[in-house]
């Protein structure tokens, strides 16, 4: 039987096992929890299972002080992985919680006075009933951060619960003296720490966190890190016989003891696993902090939107103009996001007058299993505020990461990884198209695949001012390659009839020997040499297959070294590796959401889904179905009209 910690129902259950003879098991939140506050609903990531106690209550023995008595586990490997981890936590400020904002607190250290950080809790917690303290415990610690700091300033820090209004702190009747800065706010605490000389704590987790920061700690409670000779302690416990390093309570505590699950599998994972995706959470909730206004975005597209763009502080709101986008994000220190191929003509004049971030989104490489088109959802959208990465123009995000690069070994290693998965599972942006193909190509001869684009789409627009039309494309590559087998493969929103771009087979004929439109790019693109394209994805995802590719356009994967350009992009200097631009255009630029979770989520995943996906295509819904037939209809009348 389990139960949760040492709440009253966890004594039933305990009592419950205790008469059945069966073993009892308690659990309780790991120390690296969630990214909002469980108290806000939060699930954990990490959870702690104990057979013999549970790690606050030092009352009795728990698992993890058994194992820290009791040794035998620490191996080289072990320990190395505690100081990659502490150093992880440490660079990517990561605690139990991991909501709340940064602050900058330098200005506590200029008056040249030590700090002294002093840790409130929240009244009545277990961690503190069962860390043989209670509220004099609290009385106490204040009382000697006075006497023993008498130049010192004292900083006391709220507990998150209680800085949410949701609970009761200890300290209230401390804080009206004059000598005691509180800080109430909700603060990711690595910012105190770098400010703080000395650190002050009952039983709270923030005192390792202190630790791992290379802080003195004096405890006036019993927590699991106290008592094995790391920290100075007002309490004793005879049981803990022997000393401990930092390093060594930590591989205990988070790499042996405490379990992390997988959001999106449900399966156990390692801590640095967890650990990666809570950093890359964090990153992103801290950028989204903002209130973000949304303009330009279709009614189907908003809920989508919402999962990318909200935060634990806000969440997107929608608006009607340009103009309502920028008066709102002004008022409210906000931003306003437009979706850049419906972005209004006043809306960048408009943002720039009002001093207002104004950042662009759109559509990522690895999209759906189905067109956006049919009102599928997204589980990709690159979000830009230098331009938008079809744009050679603009400056985009994508080119200043890729100019810039500096991935290092890990990062390119991961986009190797990355790069066989897509090839391997056979994806693209759509992943629509059959997976075989009937072409009977002919012995000898050099084979080129032209994919036909959206001619009004503003990748060709913006990107490619030379060549603007299919049919001009088709005669080029033709031109380049006369001896050639040449295959056009049609755009699917133009054959669907939604977008400009057809051209009547007999004309898309006098260049190419055959017109395919029901076989994937990714199985066209296995059985070619090259691509010819202006600004298609279907070249970059030929250059993640090692295929040639031409470019007579400005593609965001061309300039690089790593394609035939037909245009000069001199601006773009640096010479890239595949990997290099993998790491930039698949793992650095581009958001992620679970399509089944809703969660934020690495590309890796993505992958998975889109291939399971790919076989689990269910019947589209009636708007669709409507959708389709009418871009039908179009089709047949243009047809009608030509002859």
């Amino acid at each position: 039987m389990a139960g949760w910690g040492v709440k009253p129902t966890s004594r039933t259950a305990s009592q419950q096992a205790a008469r059945r003879g069966v073993p009892y098991l308690a659990l309780e939140d790991g120390f690296l929890r969630s990214l909002d506050l469980g108290v806000k609903g939060a699930p954990p990531l990490s959870l702690v299972v104990d057979d013999q106690g549970i790690y606050y209550d030092a009352t009795r023995s728990s698992a993890l002080e058994t194992m820290l008595n009791e040794g035998g586990w620490e191996t080289g490997q072990l320990r190395d992985r505690a100081a990659a981890g502490i150093r992880f936590l440490r660079d990517h400020r990561l605690s139990k919680y991991n909501a709340a904002p940064e602050r900058d607190f330098s200005h506590l250290a200029e008056a040249g006075k030590p700090v002294i950080l002093i840790v409130d809790q929240t009244r009545g917690d277990a961690s503190v009933t069962s860390g043989l303290a209670s509220a004099e415990s609290f009385d106490r610690m204040v009382a000697a951060a006075r006497a023993e700091n008498p130049d010192a300033f004292l900083v006391v820090k709220t507990h998150p619960d209680v800085a949410a209004g949701l609970k009761r702190g200890y300290l209230g009747r401390h804080l009206g003296g004059g000598d005691l800065h509180v800080v109430a706010e909700a603060v990711n605490p690595w910012s105190l720490l770098a400010v703080a000389d000395r650190v002050y704590t009952v039983t709270s987790q923030l005192g390792f966190e202190a630790l791992m920061a290379g802080k003195p700690v004096r405890c006036f409670g019993m927590p699991f890190y106290a008592g094995w000779g790391a920290t100075e302690d007002d309490v004793t416990c005879p049981r803990r016989k022997v000393r401990r390093s930092v390093e060594d309570i930590f591989a205990a505590a988070y790499l042996c003891y405490a379990r992390y699950v997988d959001p999106f599998t449900g399966h156990l994972r390692r801590f640095e696993d967890i650990a990666e995706l809570l950093a890359d959470w964090k990153r992103r909730n801290d950028a989204d902090r903002a209130p973000t206004f949304c303009v330009g975005m279709s009614p189907w597209k908003r809920r989508t939107v919402d999962k990318f763009l909200a935060s634990t502080e806000s969440r997107p709101r929608f608006c009607r103009s340009a103009r309502e986008a920028v008066a709102r994000a002004s008022a409210s220190h906000g931003r306003v996001v437009v979706w850049a191929s419906r972005e209004p003509a006043d809306l960048a004049g408009l943002a720039a007058a009002a001093g207002v971030s104004l950042l662009r989104l759109e559509d990522g490489f690895l999209r759906s299993v189905g067109l956006g088109a049919d009102f599928l959802p997204a589980a990709s959208l690159a979000l830009d505020a230098g331009g938008m990465y079809y744009d050679p123009r603009s400056g985009s995000d994508l080119e200043a990461l890729l100019e810039a690069g500096g991935f290092d070994e890990g990062m390119l290693e991961r986009a190797g990884r990355l790069r066989a998965a897509v090839v391997r599972e056979g994806l693209t942006k759509y992943n629509v198209g059959r997976g075989r193909s009937d072409i009977d190509w002919p012995a000898g001869q050099r084979r080129i695949l032209v994919p036909g684009q959206v001619e009004d789409d503003r990748s060709v627009r913006l990107g490619s001012p030379v060549v603007t039309t299919n049919l001009d494309l088709l005669a080029r590559a033709r031109a380049a390659e006369p001896n050639a087998f040449i295959v056009y493969k049609p755009h699917p929103d133009v054959e669907a009839g939604h977008r400009r771009g057809a051209i009547p087979d007999q004309l898309a004929l006098d260049h190419a020997d055959r017109i395919v439109r029901d076989i994937s790019s990714a199985t066209l693109i296995g059985e070619v040499d090259e691509v010819h394209t202006m600004t298609s994805l279907i070249g970059f995802e030929a250059l993640l297959r090692g295929k040639a590719v031409t470019t007579h356009g400005a593609p965001f994967y061309a300039g690089w070294g790593l394609t035939r350009d037909m245009l000069t992009l001199p601006h773009r200097i640096r010479r890239l590796t595949l990997d290099e631009l993998v790491a930039g255009t698949l793992i650095a630029y581009p958001r992620y959401v679970d399509p089944v979770t809703g969660l934020p989520c690495p590309p890796e995943l993505v992958v998975a889904r889109l291939a399971q996906g790919r076989g689990q295509r269910a019947r589209p819904p009636l708007m669709v179905r409507l959708r389709r037939l009418l871009g039908g209809c179009r089709v047949a009348f243009g047809k009608l009209a030509r002859t």
